[in-house]
């Protein structure tokens, strides 16, 4: 055994003894991690906790807004729908912001710590606005009665405060979910299964955290009293930083390793190496020493990183490289998963609504994925996973993040065909309930259980692999980047989304005719539309499992202790 082997087993054992970490993490005071002292369930929970409070505030006021932007700010029903994807689209666009700040100078527990307070301050000047401008008279903003028209500073103001929590809550999302992860040491085998079973757990968090907002405050919102709905946001979204802060102590964290995108062309000690591998061998030649460079080496001069960069560095490059098709491929799910928050919400409203006098929100429908999400991470868990480790008596692992992402894929189609399907029927009966095609269909609401239910289990096996996927083929230095990959995949989905619905009405939009969605969907073609999704998700679907085949998992070598001029380059 050479002396770099006998020098990693005697700090393994002597880490062991002293009952720190494996992995490198640090505790609040950059001191090495106590195990029995720091992260685990007990960090855990509370994030799950502030994840679940923090997301009953975002979707306290996001599942409602395209309902808002029609009532309140008198949008027709496709420019409140292409809203609703800009601004979410937003949302994870700032994921990206946050994933740099995290992994270049902040850390993840001082990012998410900052982004939330601009979360709250945004959900405060929302409320503020609201109940002081924009619903007037009191009480507009219901099925029924109408608001005044607003200013364009009134209208201005209130962009700029939802906007401030698309900025807050961007930025936070993908930090939370790795600093999460973090508070697991892989390297020890009882936390490095909870550290898998977190992601699930997190997601689970995320819906669970969004029932209340689609239930009780959905109801409050629906009935116009929108000040008291975005009001109750922000006290939840108050009461996850102040429960986050409270667990300061607990927490494990990585060091900041500086701008990614030197990152990917410089070496830095103690990260785990990436192996060489044959693809993408291009790249190669950035870590190949010439005479030059040999030279500057025997004379021990520094070489310069951007002319001579270490093999793990290119193999970083080549890691987002292979990253990326599957990534693109994961864009389609997300135009989706969109549709749930704008036209299922305008198909439900076209619905009858009425059980006895009781009026159901149709944005509260969302609850049914919320309870398929759960109930599926459930069966997941529990049932299918241990069969799968049964079948597979050679593989240790279930299902891969891979085969989880493709059956996500494959459920999308069924819950498009049946939107699709749903709305031939709801306009079915809308016409022959009415003469001018005017009021709702007497088709009930509860006829939309089926797609949102089919969306809550394509979520668990798309966006739950999702979260794992990136977040284990993500280089060290990279985690949070990985996860935001999974933010902005969410982003592009919606911006395409936006720009699919503006194509689909200037190309349906002729001779006369309303398009496919209208101010009154009773005059347009809805169904369509979902069809079209469904054929685009299944060619998505093929291109997919082309990428899928063809990806390679990321090869780690040993954490690097020790560095010497060559053992980092090729000859």
């Amino acid at each position: 055994m050479g002396s770099l082997e006998v020098f990693k087993e005697n700090q393994k054992s002597k880490g062991e003894q002293d009952g720190f970490t494996g992995d490198g993490s640090v505790d609040f005071h950059g001191r090495p991690a106590i195990r029995e002292q720091t992260g685990k369930w007990v960090a855990g929970v509370i994030i799950l906790l502030n994840q679940g409070l923090a997301t009953l505030a975002f979707f306290g006021v996001g599942v409602n807004l395209v309902l808002f932007l029609t009532r309140v700010l008198q949008q027709n029903n496709a420019d409140a729908a292409n809203s609703v994807s800009k601004w979410t689209g937003t949302v994870y666009i700032f994921s990206l912001v946050g994933a740099f700040l995290s992994d270049s100078y902040w850390g993840r527990y001082k990012t998410c710590a900052i982004f939330q307070v601009i979360f709250v301050t945004g959900l405060v000047l929302l409320s503020l606005a609201t109940q002081i401008f924009l619903v007037k008279p009191r009480g507009c903003g219901d099925e029924t009665t109408q608001c005044k028209t607003h200013s364009n500073w009134e209208i201005c103001l209130f962009y700029i405060s939802i906007y401030m929590v698309a900025l807050g809550n961007g930025g936070y999302q993908p930090n939370i979910a790795t600093f999460g992860a973090d508070q697991f040491d892989e390297e020890d085998p009882k936390e490095g299964y909870s550290k898998v079973a977190f992601f699930s757990y997190f997601y689970l968090a995320l819906n669970l955290g969004s029932l209340f907002s689609n239930t009780i405050l959905g109801y409050f919102e629906d009935e116009g009293m929108w000040a008291l709905g975005f009001w109750a946001s922000t006290a939840s979204a108050f009461a996850a930083l102040v429960l986050f802060l409270l667990g300061t102590k607990r927490y494990r964290h990585f060091k900041p390793t500086g701008n990614p995108l030197s990152r990917i062309c410089q070496s830095r000690v103690g990260d785990r190496k990436m192996l060489h591998t044959n693809g993408f061998r291009f790249f190669d030649r950035a870590a190949l020493i010439t005479s030059k460079d040999l030279d500057q080496l025997e004379q021990n001069e520094c070489n310069n990183p951007w002319r001579l960069c270490p093999i793990s560095q290119v193999e970083e490059v080549k890691c987002i490289m292979r990253l990326l098709p599957i990534w693109l491929c994961t864009i389609i799910y997300s135009v989706v998963f969109t549709q749930m928050a704008s036209l299922f919400v305008e198909q439900g409203d076209a619905m009858n609504t009425r059980i006895s006098n009781f009026r159901i929100p149709a944005a509260s429908m969302s609850s049914f994925d919320i309870l398929s999400v759960a109930f599926f991470i459930f069966l997941y868990r529990r049932v299918l996973d241990p069969l799968v480790r049964r079948i597979r008596k050679k593989d240790s692992k279930g299902l891969t993040e891979l085969q989880r992402m493709g059956i996500g894929l494959v459920i999308a189609v069924m819950a498009m065909l049946s939107a699709g399907i749903v709305e031939c029927y709801r306009l079915k009966y809308a016409r022959k309930d009415c003469k001018h095609c005017q009021g709702s269909s007497s088709l009930s609401i509860f006829w939309q259980v089926p797609q949102y239910a089919l969306i809550g289990a394509s979520e668990v096996f798309m966006y739950v692999g999702q979260l794992e996927f990136f977040n284990s083929q993500a280089p060290d230095g990279l985690k949070s980047f990985g996860s935001a990959l999974c933010m902005t995949s969410i982003s592009l989905g919606n911006y395409v989304s936006s720009l699919l619905v503006s194509v689909v009405m200037k190309i349906s939009t002729i001779d006369n005719m309303p398009g496919w969605i209208p101010g009154n969907l009773n005059k347009g073609h809805l169904d369509r539309f979902y069809f079209l999704l469904a054929g685009l998700t299944a060619i998505n679907l093929v291109l997919y499992i082309a990428c899928a085949m063809w990806y390679k998992s990321r090869k780690l070598g040993e954490k690097c202790e020790e560095n010497t001029a060559y053992q980092n380059y090729e000859v």
